[in-house]
């Protein structure tokens, strides 16, 4: 560990934002080919220096991942499933040949680098320390193949709640002309290009006046995949719907704790395909109750409006359902340690 001398002034919690400041601290780790990952380091956060010919720049080797770090009222910092997170790294590593990282040794690392920066996790609710851990190729060259040199990075951003003003459900623009990924591509993956190849979508739906996009399959352009780059569900005649992950949907760990929690309550929940005629149909016939994504950053958005060739659905009203509601209290709750845990999903962090 080799600390900074040169301490940044920590940003006003309500000039936050979401990654705009960095903590004075970075997690750094080397893999060569023949040596595997070594040299784990804690250093001064800064830029760092790259051969230009780094195959990352060329070819796209990397892979990234998102969690958050949250203070709880009894003054302890808390992780949400971070095992769960280094497991999709893994993943992720996986389908771009990029090498295994150690996960258990990782999240040491990370806790090391937390611990060390745990006076930047801001005060105020709905605001948290953000982890970024990533991995990229830095093996000099114009080869088309797997690098044999890699970086790993684990930078930390201190971040504003996502909803300044409380709850509130979005407009979303069903996306009829780009398609974000196909079974056998890189969608299940957490990629930077996947984020890339939908830039271009998300500047039209924001023209339009939309603050989403709703993505269908890539092949037949018509059963409903992700919403922007979150997972999706709807509850149509109280039965909640989710796209099945079938190769080109990322897993997030907020769906997964959404699934749990839904069928603790009791609420039946299905995994399968759904197309957008199904859902604009069920729309009609007054079924589709209600709409909302979830993620890491927004835990959960509610939807409450719809477009698709022409037709506009308002859904429940336009105002957030009661599943939403539910869901995010209940999530946030035990995220910064306000609720109870019955699922053992914190990290105390020591």
């Amino acid at each position: 560990m080799t600390r900074s001398t040169q301490l940044k002034t920590k940003p006003a919690t309500d000039q936050l934002g979401f990654g705009r400041h960095f903590t004075d601290h970075m997690l750094l780790m080397d893999y060569s080919k023949g040596q595997g990952w070594h040299a784990p380091r804690i250093v001064p956060y800064g830029p760092l220096t790259l051969d230009p010919s780094a195959m990352v720049f060329h070819y796209g080797q990397e892979v990234f991942e998102g969690m958050k770090a949250y203070r709880t009222p009894q003054g302890e910092v808390v992780l949400f499933r971070p095992d769960m997170n280094l497991k999709r790294l893994n993943h992720s590593c996986e389908r771009l040949s990029i090498p295994q990282v150690d996960e258990k040794a990782l999240l040491d690392a990370i806790r090391q680098l937390i611990v060390l920066e745990k006076d930047w996790i801001p005060e105020g609710e709905g605001n948290s320390l953000y982890i970024r851990p990533f991995i990229i190729a830095t093996e000099p060259g114009l080869g088309v193949r797997a690098a044999h040199d890699y970086l790993l990075l684990v930078i930390l951003s201190p971040v504003g709640a996502y909803y300044s003003e409380g709850i509130h459900p979005v407009r979303i623009y069903v996306e009829d002309q780009y398609v974000r990924a196909v079974r056998g591509g890189t969608g299940e993956a957490k990629t930077s290009g996947n984020y890339a190849s939908g830039i271009k979508a998300q500047e039209v739906a924001e023209g339009l006046g939309f603050s989403q996009v709703l993505w269908l399959d890539g092949v037949e352009h018509k059963y409903i995949e992700e919403v922007g780059s979150m997972n999706v569900f709807f509850k149509v005649n109280g039965e909640v719907i989710t796209p099945a992950l079938n190769g080109s949907i990322l897993a997030g760990i907020t769906r997964d704790s959404v699934i749990h929690m839904l069928k603790s309550w009791g609420v039946k929940v299905t995994e399968r395909r759904i197309s957008v005629e199904e859902l604009y149909t069920a729309w009609q016939e007054g079924k589709l109750e209600e709409a909302f994504g979830t993620g890491t950053a927004a835990v959960i958005s509610p939807i409450g409006f719809m477009k698709w060739e022409g037709h506009e659905m308002e859904i429940n009203g336009g105002e957030t359902g009661d599943y939403a509601k539910k869901l995010y209290d209940q999530l946030t709750g035990i995220q910064r340690g306000e609720l109870d845990d019955p699922f053992s999903w914190r990290y105390v962090v020591r």
